[in-house]
């Protein structure tokens, strides 16, 4: 079920407050309540109901593995066997579904793949590192299945640590939030199904025109579809992010901040530490620093940086194109960690136009279908012919618009298009660039009448836009 549709709206309509009344007066059944709605929202998203199986079998292995882990507390090779075990099946389910296929060259294939599995494996391999390590001990009130299925996150993240999470359950504002916090939910509604209805989707059309027609790009038009792509996926993912922490406010609970303008980033690798915040930190507590992080010298060190950012590569999808996408971004790290301060010493501006101009060019074989089309829209990017972007890149952008105008003034309707893309991007770019970012505003947000009347008109020109809107990119994932 996408959060942008009248039925979701309906759903939350519903769910939320009957969770806010239960959970008011008893927050134990408020929050199996949740959880059940959390269920109902899986079924009604989901394909197929072996997908909602698959992942009830992994909350209750790691529940099996958690407990056995707290039996054999003192014995440490046994508990290194239980968290071997538990991630192993983990992992396996996750190759099993969505690898086999690249694995085996096509053989072997399931055929698809259970609706958020990636952001659940993650997920659950964080819970049973932390039940390991001892900063997650389970008390009474936790639920591993709310924790795995809750429904603002199981599709698209952000990955929520546990240690983070489950405190909340018990305590605090859960099921019990205040006027503040309801304001604060409704707004980051509001600009996250803004940023995806109204600006993500209209570059999306832009961006699937260029990329069926690679090979007919000129400069121009590959400038334009890799600058869209790049505003694009971060107002889609973003925007489910505050969609999804706002919901989660409407039921008293903190999400982790998943997105801090990362296109202000003046390094590959402070873009990281902005983007997708919560994988980031995943990769880093569960694997890098596993790996042994940079305390075994430079070569380890580089080593330890390229596979992690492989990982995440192949994580995003099977395929060479995200193992390329990976690699880009692992060895630009590594180039700014060896360049060290003489990078630093040069102008801000320098730095920040060499870090968005590589994150243009890098995004380009994450959104390619393969590597032929993504050496297509790179060899129209750099050396192409000049010429104006073609006009069947606007090919059904604002088309309800341009119709209307077409019976009114056929030569204003030829020129519409261009100066709308005009004011999309400048939008998408401000929407993108600003120093803050929706989930930190939330904190401060304090509802105002002209406040209140322009997020009304907001929603409201992102419900009557539903027709035609696509699904969030990172369900995908």
């Amino acid at each position: 079920m996408n959060f942008q549709s009248l039925a979701f709206i309906a759903f939350a309509a519903v769910s939320v407050p009957v969770c806010l009344l239960a959970g008011g007066k008893d927050r134990r059944v408020g929050r199996w309540l949740v959880a059940v709605c959390s269920l109902l929202f899986y079924v009604l998203g989901s394909e197929s109901l072996w997908g909602l199986v698959v992942l009830l079998a992994g909350c209750a292995v790691s529940r099996c593995a958690i407990r056995r882990l707290g039996r054999v507390e003192t014995d440490g090779a046994k508990r290194k066997r239980v968290l071997l075990a538990g991630c192993g099946y983990h992992v396996a389910v996750l190759a099993a579904f969505k690898y086999a296929g690249f694995f085996s060259g096509g053989a072997v294939s399931v055929g698809w793949v259970p609706l958020g599995l990636s952001f659940f494996t993650f997920q659950q391999l964080w819970l049973l590192k932390e039940a390991y390590t001892g900063e997650f001990v389970p008390a009474r009130g936790d639920s591993l299945l709310l924790y795995g299925l809750f429904f603002p996150t199981v599709t698209s993240g952000p990955i929520l640590r546990p240690k983070s999470f489950f405190p909340q359950l018990a305590k605090g504002r859960f099921l019990r939030p205040d006027w503040a916090d309801i304001a604060a939910g409704l707004y980051a509604i509001c600009c996250g199904m803004a940023k995806k209805v109204l600006l993500a989707d209209p570059l999306g059309i832009v961006v699937g025109n260029g990329y069926a027609a690679a090979a007919e790009l000129s400069a121009p038009g590959a400038w334009l579809i890799m600058l869209a792509y790049t505003l694009q996926l971060y107002l889609d993912f973003s925007g489910y992010c505050d969609i999804a922490s706002g919901l989660a406010r409407l039921l008293g609970l903190r999400l982790p901040v998943n997105f801090d303008s990362p296109y202000r980033a003046l390094s590959v690798g402070e873009f990281w530490k902005r983007w997708h915040m919560t994988l980031t930190g995943f990769l880093r507590e569960c694997v890098y620093i596993p790996l042994g992080g940079s305390r075994r010298g430079a070569a380890r060190t580089y080593g330890n940086i390229l596979l992690v950012f492989l990982i995440s590569g192949f994580w995003h999808g099977a395929g060479w194109t995200f193992l390329l996408w990976g690699a880009a971004h692992g060895l630009a790290q590594i180039g700014e960690r060896a360049l060290g301060a003489r990078r630093e010493r040069l102008p801000k501006a320098v730095r920040w136009g060499s870090t968005f101009l590589f994150l243009n060019v890098a995004w380009v074989p994450f959104r390619a279908p393969s590597l032929s089309t993504a050496s297509a829209v790179l060899s129209a990017a750099f050396s192409g012919g000049g010429g104006p972007a073609q006009a069947w890149l606007l090919e059904g952008l604002f088309a309800t618009e341009r119709t209307a105008l077409a019976a009114l003034s056929p030569a204003l309707a030829e020129t519409f298009p261009w100066f709308a893309l005009a004011a999309l991007l400048a939008a998408a770019l401000l929407a993108s660039l600003l120093p803050g970012n929706t989930i930190r505003r939330m904190d401060t947000f304090r509802p105002t009448a002209p406040r209140c009347f322009a997020l009304a008109v907001l929603f409201a020109w992102c419900v009557v836009s539903f027709t035609g809107v696509t699904g969030f990119i990172y369900s995908n994932f």
